[in-house]
Parts: C-alpha cells; structure tokens; sequence
C-alpha cells in the first residue's frame, strides 16, 4: 500500500510535509525562508501565500539543496523574488554566526582540553583564521553587495560597484575548512577527547556542505539575477561613458588579440563576467569590433602599437 504522503514532485500544489519529508536537508531552506512549523495539510503555495513568501523563489532553492548540479532555468530566474534571496541569505548568515560556530567552538574547546598549551594554541589559531575569513566574507556582502542590490531594487543609481566585481572577489572560504577537517581525522592530538572530536567533525562537515549550497546560490541566483538588473539600467543610460579601471583592463586584452576564456583565466573570473564587460565596454564606446576597440584603445593611449598582433 502506498503512502499517502508519497512524494509526487516538488510543486507549489504539493503538501509541505511531503516537500519536507523527502529531504529533511530542506527543513534549513524552509526556517531561512520565514515559514514556520504547524503548517498542517496545507500545500506549498498555501503555506507561502501566508507567510508572504514566493512560492517559486523557495522551490527554486530548495531544487538547489537536493538536486546535485542544479541551475535555475531562465525563466526560474526571471519570476524569482530577489528580495526573498536576499532575505535567505542574510538568515544563513545569522544560523551560521549564531548556532553553527559557537557550537563549534563549543565541541573544539572541550575536544582540546586535555591537550598540551602548545597543541591548544596552534589548533585555536588556525580555527580563528578560518573563523575571521569566514566572517569577513559575510561582512563584505551584508555592507558590500547585498545594499547594492537593495538600491538596485529602488531604482537608486550611481553606486560605482557591480555584482562583477563580486563574482571576481568572492572567496573561497572552503580551504582552511578541508584542512581543519584533515587534521583532526588524521593528526588528531594523542590527549583530545575522541567523543568532541566525533562532534567537531559533524559540525565541520555539516558547515562545509550548508556553504558550498550558499555559495551556489549565491553565483547561480544572485549573481546572474543582479547582471541582468544591471544590463536593463546600462541599457537605459546615454553612451559615451567612461570605462571602469575593469573595463579599460579587458578593453587591453581584447586589443591584444585573447580569447574569452583567456581573459577569464587572467583575471580570475568566469568567461559570463568577461562577456558582460564586453557588452559594456561597446556599450559606452559604441564600437562593435575588435578591430574597432583595438584602434580606440591606440587612440587613448591604453596600448601602444608593439602590443598588437
């Protein structure tokens, strides 16, 4: 007999227990996102609609926590809530500064205890590291990037940042975790308590795969949701602006005759960023080839001719 609950595809029409019962990795999507437990046999959609929330921006996320390799369509993009994004990541950052951390800290003091001062100080160290990256990363989008978008939404221009530089700033805040993970698994000092050491390890994995969920949203939602904000308000505005320090630097590249990927691999950043530059620059410059660009680039001094081939 089949299960009256048995999940027949994540819907808006569905029941939320059956969402929620088919992965319980959701139930962390589902407190983020502002929805609340006593939910009954209501559906997914029903749910929202009462606590104001975009049915298909939180389906969105939740395909990105549970489907491995997951990218939102076009048109997911295009109908999702940036506000609700934004929403859900700031309240990942609250869950991670306020519960996962302190927890961990928590288990890694009791885990050292018994160690020597040399070994406390050198695994404290090294946590503290990971720690004060961590929390630069959430410091730079909550004063950096996410009131940019913010005046994006409220149609306030002039702000000289773009969601590119943030793409090519992102940092990686997975390394330092992979080697705190590694070194207690395998050089797990002689006098640490092996039963914390078992919870250390669970909140360090645990952590590693709630971030590389939030950074996917973050490169796969936000990024491209913000590009496209800022192609619609580029579009608007008259030509003949004055490229950015980023713009001139591709500009030179094109110039000099590399490729997309190229560039890309020079500067670090996806070949999407380099093709959004590109845009721009024949945007402001109102010039469409690289022979076009090439000459510009003489005529303003940005090359000389022993840089073109």
């Amino acid at each position: 007999m089949k299960n009256p609950r048995e999940r027949k595809g994540m819907s808006a029409a569905m029941h939320m227990a059956d969402l929620l019962d088919a992965d319980y990795a959701l139930f962390g999507v589902f407190g983020r996102m502002g929805l609340h437990l006593g939910f009954g046999e209501k559906t997914v959609a029903e749910v929202c609609e009462e606590a104001g929330v975009d049915p298909g921006t939180f389906l969105m996320l939740c395909r990105m926590y549970v489907t491995e390799g997951y990218r939102p369509t076009r048109e997911e993009l295009q109908n999702a809530d940036l506000t609700g994004i934004l929403d859900y990541l700031r309240n990942s950052h609250s869950y991670y500064t306020g519960s996962v951390i302190p927890s961990l800290e928590e288990a890694l003091c009791k885990m050292v205890r018994d160690c020597d001062e040399k070994q406390k100080n050198v695994l404290w160290r090294f946590f503290n590291e990971y720690k004060e990256e961590l929390m630069a990363h959430f410091r730079y989008e909550e004063e950096t990037v996410f009131p940019y978008v913010e005046k994006m939404l409220n149609s306030e221009d002039g702000n000289p940042f773009t969601i590119g530089e943030y793409e090519e700033n992102h940092s990686n805040v997975e390394e330092k975790l992979a080697d705190l993970k590694n070194l207690i698994m395998m050089y797990f000092p002689p006098r640490g308590d092996r039963q914390e050491a078992y919870s250390v390890l669970f909140y360090l994995y645990s952590l590693e795969v709630d971030l590389r969920k939030h950074t996917h949203i973050e490169d796969d939602i936000l990024v491209p949701m913000v590009m496209r904000m800022e192609e619609v308000v580029a579009a608007a505005r008259p030509e003949g602006e004055e490229l950015s320090a980023r713009e001139k630097e591709i500009l030179v590249s094109v110039a000099k005759g590399m490729l997309n990927k190229e560039i890309a691999d020079q500067y670090n950043i996806s070949i999407y960023t380099v093709i959004t530059h590109r845009k721009n620059i024949t945007r402001k410059t109102g010039i469409k080839t690289v022979a076009g660009l090439t000459v510009y680039a003489l005529l303003n001094n940005l090359i000389d001719m022993n840089s073109v081939e």
